[in-house]
């Protein structure tokens, strides 16, 4: 194990500084480009390569109470979603920074619990504006549109809170680069990236063909097409807003602005354009997602034929095999079951692979001595051994030879196992030309058992003519050179049957230390886009919804500094409304504290993206807008028209006539909203708990004693 080290001042909130600890050995996770760490055993003299936070906090002396509560929240939100256990991480440090500032400035600590809470549920009510609708996407996908068919491309922030460089700008295209009218040609921190379309009408698309013969008027048609390719957000609470003049509602519902551009508005319709937003800068992961989602819609289509059920992404029903030690390019997506067996089962497979096998399921272990789960063992039973033959032949030899028998009974050939199998079996069972392979997973096992017809069984000694399964295939996955199996020692088999609605992802790396990595950020993109379009919507990402969060708070925090004055300008006139009035004397500062955690969010973030050559520099950056955003009278109104803007803000203002455009980047909603929720529920955990075991008082008795003190004064 390796020791988060920092030092704590043991005159301050101990558990709070042990929380800011932990949180800093993550901080090279936040945001799209992640810097691996090499965690060393002291111990062990090990050492291995991470990019995760979970996988770092198993790697960590978590024996403290405040480490155990921080590994159960992450492992909580990595079980649930998948995703955000980088946010989570860093929020849990910056607020225990924030609340450890409270303390220090004197606010009680019932006072910081009420105000945070408030606080953050404020900024969850106010980013719903920034969510963007998601509707009917299956309902026009085209299988000649793939995330496949796009060019790798770099990462970004939100468009406001980048900075380019000469080095990053795209000089002038080359027009001949636009093989086909079909193609708009985005851009991602100044690398050129093609993605298909929206559908248009053939007398559109004939237009088009005529306008790549004159190259100026495809510039001027490819930037008015990529305004008519803006999405358009059809509700937000800030549509009737009525404190301010500056706003006019239209007929339609939208909004204008005096003085200012329409905000842009979005709406996501198209499956590449999602996936493009969710990837993150993970494009390869994000391309086997793809390619696994289109296979299920396929065999979907293929089994509903003339119904219309809407498609479902179901990511029960796909699966990851890795493969240490294979180049990546053997990295793919099949339909079936794809899994790897001995290599001394080599001879067997190619008895099974030209024909069709009956198969039967274990839902337990196939072990002698398996029980299921509250089996009750009768008791007052004695057994009496009466001939040394039988003694000779153990229970175990016996009950392999039972199960031989029962195989070899209804010829089944193929045996799927949930739990452990017998080694001894195996072997029999191999030498039998039958293949019995354990540790399935119980989606598997339900997909075979209903595409094959088989029923799933606890114990062998159930199983029946009605419990056998048929039509399946066992072959040979792909052809792997013979140095590369020789080397991993394993063989890799497909197992499918027809109308099997199973799909699994191949992984390869030839670094075996990085791929529990690898399967990581597949599964990472793969539960990011099941969310969005489960949900339907999601967040303006790249920093945008942490931003609003900043900017609102400051507002609040500024409202409640003018009652703060209002409050003290008439304290001893009115002493006996002092108590009721003590959560506008702390509110402005409690709030405060709670923004700058988002402010050394979003200055961490630009930092290891690269936007900003330190910390510091972000912080500038982002002031400057926090000012521009405060001045606008409407913070999430300012978001959207940066957004809307083709050349991404006013940091871009000397390359208005370059040809790009910055692609929306897209955050799911509930995950976010949870890791900022479970973020600061630990925290405030640790605060309030670790006052109780020094004070030795309860909540309520706490606050009376904080109340009657400041009284005195």
């Amino acid at each position: 194990m390796v020791m988060a080290c920092r030092v704590i001042n043991k005159r301050r909130h101990v558990g709070l500084q042990q929380l800011s600890s932990f949180s800093g050995t993550g901080r090279t996770f936040l945001g799209p480009v992640k810097s691996s760490k090499f965690i060393v055993d002291e111990e062990r003299h090990e050492s291995i390569l991470i990019s995760s936070v979970v996988r770092l906090l198993e790697s960590l002396d978590l024996t403290s109470a405040v480490g155990q509560l921080l590994n159960e929240a992450v492992q909580t939100q990595n079980n649930t979603y998948k995703t955000g256990t980088s946010t989570l991480l860093f929020l849990v440090g910056a607020w225990s920074s924030a609340a450890e500032e409270c303390l220090h400035l004197g606010v009680p600590i019932s006072l910081i619990v009420s105000v945070m809470s408030e606080g953050l549920n404020s900024c969850i009510e106010e980013v719903v504006s920034l969510q963007v609708p998601i509707h009917n996407i299956f309902d026009h996908i085209d299988s000649t549109k793939t995330f496949s068919g796009l060019e790798t491309c770099g990462v970004s922030l939100c468009p406001f809170l980048q900075i380019p460089s000469d080095t990053g700008l795209q000089k002038a295209h080359d027009l001949k680069d636009v093989a086909s009218p079909s193609l708009t040609i985005y851009n991602l921190s100044g690398i050129p990236v093609r993605s298909p379309k929206l559908f248009r009408p053939q007398a559109e698309d004939e237009a088009n063909k005529n306008t790549l013969q004159n190259p100026q008027t495809l510039k001027k048609s490819l930037l008015a097409d990529s305004r008519c390719r803006k999405s358009i957000l059809i509700h937000s609470r800030h549509f009737n807003r009525t404190d301010s003049n500056r706003w006019i509602n239209k007929p339609e519902g939208f909004l204008e602005q005096h003085g200012a551009a329409t905000p842009r508005t979005y709406r996501c319709n198209d499956l590449v354009e999602l996936e493009m937003g969710l990837s993150h800068g993970d494009h390869n992961s994000m391309k086997l997602v793809d390619a696994a989602v289109r296979l299920q819609f396929q065999n979907a289509s293929t089994q509903q034929g003339n119904c219309t059920i809407p498609f479902m992404f179901d990511i029960s029903r796909i699966f990851t095999c890795c493969l240490p030690g294979v180049p990546e390019t053997f990295s793919c997506v099949c339909p079936g079951y794809i899994t790897v067996v001995s290599i001394s089962n080599t001879t067997l497979i190619k008895e099974l692979q030209n024909q069709p096998v009956q198969i039967i399921l274990i839902e337990g272990d196939l072990t002698e001595n398996y029980r299921h789960l509250g089996f009750n063992k009768a008791a007052n039973i004695n057994t009496l051994l009466e001939s040394m033959k039988v003694q000779q032949d153990s229970s175990e030899e016996q009950w392999t030879d039972y199960v031989l028998q029962v195989l070899i009974k209804f010829n089944v050939n193929l045996v799927l196992v949930q739990g452990n199998v017998s080694e001894d079996l195996i072997e029999k069972c191999m030498h039998s030309k039958r293949l019995v392979i354990g540790s399935v997973n119980s989606s598997v096992m339900q997909a075979f058992a209903e595409a094959s017809g088989a029923v799933q069984v606890a114990y062998i000694t159930q199983v029946n003519e009605n419990c056998v399964g048929s039509g399946v295939c066992v072959t040979f996955w792909r052809s792997i050179p013979s140095d590369v199996i020789d080397r991993i020692n394993i063989l890799t088999i497909m197992i499918k049957t027809e109308g099997i609605n199973l799909v699994t992802v191949v992984l390869t790396s030839p670094l075996p230390a990085q791929m529990q990595a690898r399967e990581d950020r597949f599964w990472t993109c793969a539960y990011r886009l099941y969310y969005a379009l489960r949900e339907q919507k999601v967040f303006l990402g790249g920093g945008a919804v942490e931003f609003l969060c900043l900017s609102h708070l400051q507002i609040l925090a500024e409202q409640s500094l003018g009652k703060r004055n209002h409050v003290c300008s008439g304290w001893l006139h009115n002493t006996s409304s002092w108590l009721a009035s003590s959560l506008a004397l702390y509110r402005s500062t409690v709030l405060k504290c709670l923004a700058n955690g988002w402010h050394k969010y979003l200055s961490a973030l630009m930092y290891n993206t690269a936007n900003c050559s330190s910390e510091l520099g972000a912080s500038t950056v982002i002031q400057q807008h926090l000012q521009s955003a405060t001045d606008s009278g409407s913070p999430s109104s300012y978001i959207l028209n940066e957004y809307s803007k083709l050349n991404s803000g006013i940091f871009n203002s000397g390359i208005s006539n370059k040809l790009e455009q910055i692609p929306s980047v897209y955050d799911i909603v509930t995950p976010k909203t949870e890791a900022w929720r479970r973020a600061l529920d630990l925290v405030l955990l640790v605060l309030q708990t670790d006052s109780e075991i020094i004070t030795g008082l309860g909540h309520t008795q706490i606050n009376s004693q904080e109340t009657e003190g400041f009284l005195f004064l």
